[in-house]
Formats: structure tokens, C-alpha cells, sequence
């Protein structure tokens, strides 16, 4: 295929992509109060999944009503003549591209296969299926582990008694959307390890050396999407240092998987 060709096939890709992407959006339009209510608000409510786990858990322990956590009261504002308009198109957008993502994924990777040789095809395999998995692990991990506790520490925070936590909807929602949008796409470290070491960029030795810099910036980035809470801070950075852990195991397989490969290419290039 020519180059203008190569373009052609990229722009139906992207154009079926954001077909897509309007259809679930059009049903995040559709359904937008019954999501901001059940989803959106849902850590705002006492009758939250993570709350009720909690609660049980510290009575299966023993515990009493230690873990039991009541949500803060939080009052939301509008400001704007169309932020609730602006709101609405914002959420079905976001639920379009979350909801739409393995689609998305398909096209981009459905685009990229027949550059790929037979021996990166088959180690490959699987792969829409890792990253939506991935994906949407981040996602459910923000929303039930990080989202609930999150909230809670901002709306209880006050630093004078004169000044009432009151707040903008709109920041509200672009603050739970970064935050769960941003984790699902931070899991996806361990397959971009693995391709990253597929064709020859990192190295399992590499990701070992720089452990202790990953480390900090692991950190770094937990600081970032989580308020200036050491709870929320570690409940981020752990599964983050776990995912950079399991990184440096795929990519030891997938660099003994490619010097095998080089090492038979070799060896049949020699016969």
C-alpha cells in the first residue's frame, strides 16, 4: 500500500472509532440522571458497595463499627446557565470513550497487525483482551478503592470553621473522571512493558536497575491523582509498585521469548 493508501485505511479506522463512541454516548445521553445518581454520585452514598464490604468485613473481624464509613453530606452547585447542559455532554463523551475503549483498541490494533511479523503476531495473541482487561481494572480500582476515600478526605477537610465545603458539580465530575480515566490507563504498564520489550526497547535488566527510580515516581504520581493524604497515597502507590513488579516478570518472558527467536532466525540463516 502507498503511503496516501496506508492514510485512507487510518481515517476509516478513526471514523468507525468515533462512530462508536457517539452510539454509547447517545445512551450516556439518554440515561444521564439515572448514571450521575447510581454511578457519578455513587460514592457520595451511604449505600455504596465499598461502605457496605467495609462495614462487614469490621464485623466479621470483630471490629464493631470501626470500618464502617458514613459519606460526607456534600452539597453541589451550578454556577453556569449551561454548566448542567455542558455536564451532560461531558458525561456521555467520557462513557462513550470508556465504554467504547476495546472497540477502539480493536481499530487501532486492527490497523497496526498487518505491519507486525508472524513471530510478533503470535506473541501478541490475546492482546485486545489484556488491555481492555486491564483497562477496566484500573477503572473498577479507582472507582471502588481510591474514588470513596478520596471524596470523603476533600469534603471533610476544612482548614477554618468559617468557610462551608461547597462544591462546583463540574469539578466534581472532572475530578472522579481523571482520576478513574487516569488509573485504567496507568494499568496498562505491564502490556506496554511487554511490547516495549518485543521489539527491543527495554530490558528486564533495565526496569531491575532503575527500580529505585520508579519507585519515586510511582510515588510522585500517586501524590498526583490522590489528595495530600498518606492513606490514599499508598492505597494508590500499591498496586502501582505491583504492576511495575509483574512488568519486570513479562518482560523477562517476552526477552527470552525474542532471543529465542533471534537465536533460530541465526541459525537458520547459517543453514
Amino acid at each position: 500500500m502507498s503511503f496516501f493508501d496506508h492514510l485512507e485505511d487510518l481515517r476509516w479506522h478513526i471514523v468507525r472509532s468515533i462512530l462508536a463512541i457517539v452510539v454509547v454516548s447517545i445512551f450516556g445521553f439518554v440515561y444521564t440522571k439515572e448514571i450521575l445518581d447510581n454511578v457519578i454520585f455513587g460514592p457520595t452514598n451511604a449505600y455504596f458497595p465499598t461502605y457496605t464490604a467495609l462495614c462487614k468485613l469490621g464485623h466479621a473481624l470483630h471490629m464493631g463499627d470501626k470500618l464502617c464509613i458514613t459519606p460526607e453530606k456534600i452539597q453541589f452547585q451550578n454556577f453556569q446557565m449551561a454548566g448542567q447542559v455542558m455536564l451532560q455532554f461531558k458525561l456521555a463523551f467520557t462513557m462513550g470513550i470508556v465504554c467504547a475503549f476495546p472497540y477502539i483498541f480493536w481499530e487501532f490494533w486492527s490497523f497496526v497487525k498487518p505491519a507486525l511479523k508472524e513471530r510478533e503476531l503470535k506473541g501478541a495473541k490475546g492482546v485486545i483482551f489484556w488491555v481492555s482487561l486491564q483497562f477496566f481494572l484500573g477503572i473498577s480500582f479507582a472507582y471502588f478503592m481510591v474514588m470513596p476515600f478520596t471524596i470523603n478526605f476533600l469534603a471533610s477537610y476544612t482548614v477554618t470553621d468559617k468557610a462551608i465545603n461547597q462544591f462546583f458539580i463540574d469539578d466534581y465530575f472532572d475530578l472522579i473522571s481523571q482520576i478513574v480515566v487516569g488509573m485504567g490507563l496507568l494499568f496498562e504498564l505491564p502490556v506496554l512493558v511487554y511490547f516495549l520489550t518485543k521489539v527491543g526497547i527495554l530490558t528486564p535488566t533495565f526496569l531491575k536497575s532503575y527500580r529505585k527510580q520508579a519507585i519515586v515516581v510511582l510515588l510522585v504520581l500517586a501524590a498526583v491523582i490522590t489528595p495530600p493524604d498518606v492513606i490514599d497515597q499508598m492505597i494508590v502507590f500499591t498496586p502501582l509498585y505491583l504492576l511495575y513488579e509483574i512488568s519486570i516478570v513479562i518482560s523477562k518472558r517476552a526477552y527470552r521469548t525474542r532471543m529465542e527467536g533471534k537465536d533460530e532466525t541465526a541459525v537458520q540463516e547459517w543453514s
